[in-house]
């Protein structure tokens, strides 16, 4: 009965708190004309705890449109919000609300704007849906080579998610794709060679920049030598000191040269490196002492989603995670969930700052950083995001029509032949072909060259039933056809495949996602690799070269 008692209590004196700071004046706002390193000092040196702390979280909500509940922890001094996947089919929607909630942050006292973040990477990774475009990402990019590949991959995905008044992208990813088994990671890295990955992620950070978006470099130390997904476990990556100092941090030297203006921390554990097996993300020797202190990063220093096990599970509670994740160096705390207003997250480290000086300090300095970067971003006289993107303007912008043509071009200098088999295809040798797949742009794209070709669909995320349901059907469907073209993205689609071996068909093989998958598939006649998830531009590009329109020079990114 005490503890609940207390705790009501000090929920009241917060609100109180919070309140009366509202109703007090400032002396400084953060559009006044000051250097902005004196006004981020000036305007912090003001804040209230309940500011101060408000300032350097940044929470996602889960409907169409933020609740009330996000708006109340805007008014209380939020310093960001994060556009989640599960909230962007209706891009104009995501548009009006961003501008609600920037409008809501301007009454404030400081009258500090939002960070506003997704995750674009390109490829598999699109949390931002509508009309926006579906790209080849960051492994079509390793394969194709071109430094100005990633750069240009960045400007127009950025300059899309720019006009919703999104600003801060959590792209590019720099993760080596060590561990093949990584389903994870997979295609959303650019390869395994360490330099390489360096250098096309800061090409693909320029881009974002250059467009008006801040790139947010992820997910140090690295996440490549590992399958499991920090979503549901914390990862162990068993290496020595060596081979990670060689390896993992390779690219982000490369980023922190070119002054990459933000690193997202990951839950990951490298027990040979950090005896107490933390992750990452809650490690002061990872973040302050190795990241910003030995590799000399400035910049800001951001959560992976702390709602992940790999966040809690080391660390017991929501609470206690972000304390940790604070007192090793970050600078924002992401929660894909908005809290609730009285919740154990805020009272106790809250609390907590009125307790321990150090603490206090390491939040306002992390505040300080994160209204530093606000400043530097929107005072920086570039092109920026809008404060209050405009709705009705966004079918100018999405899709990117410059866009589209690039990734056109740049799939098709992605593409790579595992196997040439009797491409290009000679259709007064194949006999009929058979077409098997599950996207319409196949389809569409494959008729026109083919056009008597027969079809089978099946689903892109192919269920064991299904698989055998498909299987069953495939020798009086396959009968009268001599050439087999299919589309192979999952483990599934390759048990399909294999329903050919030994049945004397020619078959070729579009590999839409992980080149691993076609290990089990080297019988067939021809094998391309587009390592795009969902992409047209990819698809359209394998067909062009198995046609003979052009001859692909890609090359695998990894050994």
């Amino acid at each position: 009965m005490k503890t609940r008692f207390f705790a009501a209590a000090l929920c009241l004196f917060i609100l109180t708190s919070s309140l009366f700071s509202q109703g007090q004046t400032a002396t400084v706002s953060f559009w006044d004309n000051i250097p902005n390193e004196t006004l981020a000092r000036q305007i912090t040196d003001q804040m209230t705890d309940t500011e101060l702390y408000s300032q350097i979280l940044m929470f996602g909500w889960a409907g169409e449109e933020p609740e009330t509940l996000l708006y109340d922890w805007v008014k209380r001094g939020l310093g960001s919000v994060k556009v989640f996947g599960w909230n962007t089919n209706d891009i104009h929607l995501v548009a009006k609300s961003i501008s609600s909630l920037q409008t809501s942050a301007q009454t404030n006292r400081f009258k500090i704007p939002l960070f506003v973040a997704t995750d674009q990477e390109g490829g598999s990774i699109r949390h931002v849906k509508g009309d926006t475009l579906i790209t080849p990402g960051n492994m079509a990019i390793g394969a194709a080579g071109y430094p100005a590949d990633a750069w240009y991959s960045a400007y127009y995905i950025s300059r899309e998610i720019r006009a919703l008044g999104i600003n801060m992208n959590f792209a590019p990813t720099v993760d080596l794709f060590t561990n093949h088994d990584s389903s994870i990671i997979g295609t959303r890295s650019f390869g395994d060679d360490p330099q390489k990955a360096g250098i096309l992620g800061a090409a693909f950070a320029a881009g974002s920049q250059a467009a008006g978006v801040i790139p947010t470099v992820k997910h140090f130390p690295g996440h490549g030598d590992t399958e499991l997904d920090s979503h549901g476990k914390l990862p162990e990556i068993d290496i020595d000191f060596e081979t990670f100092k060689n390896r993992e941090l390779v690219p982000y030297m490369y980023l922190i040269k070119e002054n990459a203006p933000a690193i997202m921390s990951g839950h990951l554990s490298f027990p040979q490196i950090e005896a107490s097996k933390a992750p990452a993300s809650l490690s002061k020797y990872f973040l302050t002492d190795l990241l910003r202190n030995q590799m000399g990063y400035q910049g800001l220093i951001i959560t992976d989603d702390m709602e992940m096990v790999g966040a809690t599970i080391f660390a017991g509670t929501i609470s206690n995670a972000f304390k940790m994740a604070i007192e090793a160096g970050n600078d924002i705390i992401l929660s894909s969930r908005t809290a609730q207003l009285n919740e154990a997250l805020w009272y106790r480290n809250l609390n907590l700052m009125s307790d321990d000086q150090a603490f206090h300090e390491r939040v306002k300095d992390a505040a300080y950083r994160v209204i530093k970067a606000k400043l530097d971003y929107y005072k920086s006289g570039n092109e920026i995001a809008p404060l209050y993107p405009d709705p009705n303007s966004i079918d100018s912008f999405i899709p990117d029509k410059e866009g589209e043509k690039f990734f056109t071009e740049q799939a098709c200098r992605s593409i790579t032949v595992q196997k040439q088999g009797s491409m290009p295809l000679d259709t007064s040798k194949t006999g009929r072909i058979l077409l098997l797949g599950s996207l319409n742009c196949f389809f569409k794209d494959a008729l026109l060259r083919y056009p008597n070709a027969g079809q089978v669909y099946f689903n892109y995320e192919t269920g064991p039933n299904e698989t055998q349901w498909v299987i069953d059907q495939l020798p009086d469907i396959s009968a009268n056809y001599g050439t087999i073209i299919i589309c192979v993205s999952s483990e599934n689609h390759v048990k399909i495949a294999n329903y050919f071996k030994d049945t004397g068909k020619k078959v070729i093989i579009l590999s839409t996602m992980s080149p691993e998958l076609t290990k089990k598939l080297d019988w067939c006649d021809t094998i391309l690799l587009g390592y795009s998830w969902r992409c047209e531009y990819s698809l359209k590009a394998m067909l062009a070269a198995l046609n003979g329109e052009y001859i692909p020079k890609g090359v695998k990114p990894y050994n």
